[in-house]
């Protein structure tokens, strides 16, 4: 399985092997600036239209 960001339906990071990865990828490329933490409810707090998806092959963003 490969992850990578998205913004919105757009893909915009490089494949990884987990969402951590694909997470640390995007913050070397400056496409983040901090990998995104649980908030108090235990949910995850996101930049906004940001997330990481499963991708079925290793292709470079579009």
């Amino acid at each position: 399985m490969l992850y990578a960001l998205f913004d919105h339906d757009r893909r915009i990071g490089e494949s990884a092997a987990t969402e951590l990865d694909a997470w640390k990828k995007a913050l070397q490329a400056g496409l983040i600036s901090d990998i995104p933490v649980a908030d108090e409810q235990g949910g995850q707090v996101l930049p906004p239209g940001l997330h990481v998806k499963q991708v079925d092959e290793d292709c470079r963003p579009g």
